[in-house]
């Protein structure tokens, strides 16, 4: 028996209700499992290694899934009306709901609902970036061309940080030396910004010549350097996140901006203060001497 034109229509309609179906549970099932894969943690933003790129994180995921209920629904919306509601199967535009003030006044208030369910923790979050207070330790990082200069506040101490040896003999023209063969090429440096972990940590960032950028994506800061200008940021390294982390000047500051790497070693409170000691007298010795000359 062959089919007829109507029962044609049908068959291809009852085809593609099916298609559609299949297609959205398959979606929302990859979207469900997605966290679910280890090797898709590189897609998403990193945590961080600090409590306010912990806290950041939290916001982050809290948007992002809000946005992914929103597209599940619209998109859901929109499948659905199409497949149930084509002209194919005899439906009339609802004049009602199109001029429907009920209607309108739905999809006004609930978008703003969610947009200040959004911006409560988002400017909570910038409050709490920007709140330096009850720090423990004070550090002025003063940007040059092209390296750092870090001064431990009522400490005594004070040393630039440069591109390290290797990376900076790899780097040059001719030199024949193979960057794969040096170990963290262009970001490594000789010397280390050390602070202690489980400390809040503030920085005032300056700059003797042109604007540099202060960045370690670990501990989520960044922040412009200016000549005559003191800009100031906090970081609190985790107790267990004891390590190097790395960053750069994200600034274009001239010839060799992307030669002055940021490598912060986060060190347990025991070592630093170890290290802190290690370093007051060699950092006294200059007022020594001259005292002693006089």
């Amino acid at each position: 028996m062959v089919p007829c034109r109507e029962d044609s229509g049908f068959l291809k309609g009852n085809m593609f209700r099916k298609s559609a179906f299949l297609g959205a549970v398959t979606a929302v099932l990859a979207v469900l499992a997605a966290p679910a894969h280890a090797a898709w943690s590189g897609l998403n933003m990193p945590k961080g290694v600090t409590t306010l790129s912990g806290e950041i994180h939290s916001l982050h995921m809290l948007v992002f899934l809000i946005c992914v209920v929103i597209g599940i629904f619209v998109f859901g919306w929109m499948i659905v009306s199409m497949v149930k509601f084509r002209k194919s199967q005899g439906a009339v535009p609802d004049t009602q709901m199109v001029h429907s003030t009920k209607a309108e006044i739905i999809w006004t208030v609930v978008p703003v609902i969610i947009l200040i369910g959004m911006a409560v923790p988002a400017a909570k979050r910038l409050i709490q970036i920007e709140d330096s207070s009850n720090t423990q330790l004070t550090i002025k990082v003063t940007g040059y061309q092209w390296k750092w200069q870090y001064e431990y506040l009522n400490e005594g101490v004070s040393f630039f940080s440069t591109l390290s040896r290797d990376s900076d003999a790899a780097r040059q023209l001719g030199s024949g030396i193979d960057p794969n063969s040096v170990p963290h090429y262009l970001l490594s440096v000789d010397k280390p910004l050390v602070v202690p972990v489980g400390k809040k940590v503030r920085i005032l960032l300056t700059s003797q010549d042109v604007i540099h950028a202060w960045w370690v994506p670990d501990l989520a800061v960044k922040k412009d350097a200016i000549p005559g200008v003191i800009n100031e940021l906090w970081f609190e390294i985790l107790p267990d996140k004891v390590g190097l982390y790395r960053g750069q000047c994200a600034e274009l500051c001239g010839r060799d901006h992307g030669f002055m790497p940021v490598v912060v070693d986060a060190r347990t409170p025991e070592e630093y203060a170890k290290w802190l000691a290690e370093q007051k007298p060699a950092a006294e010795t200059p007022a020594a001497a001259i005292a002693a000359a006089n």
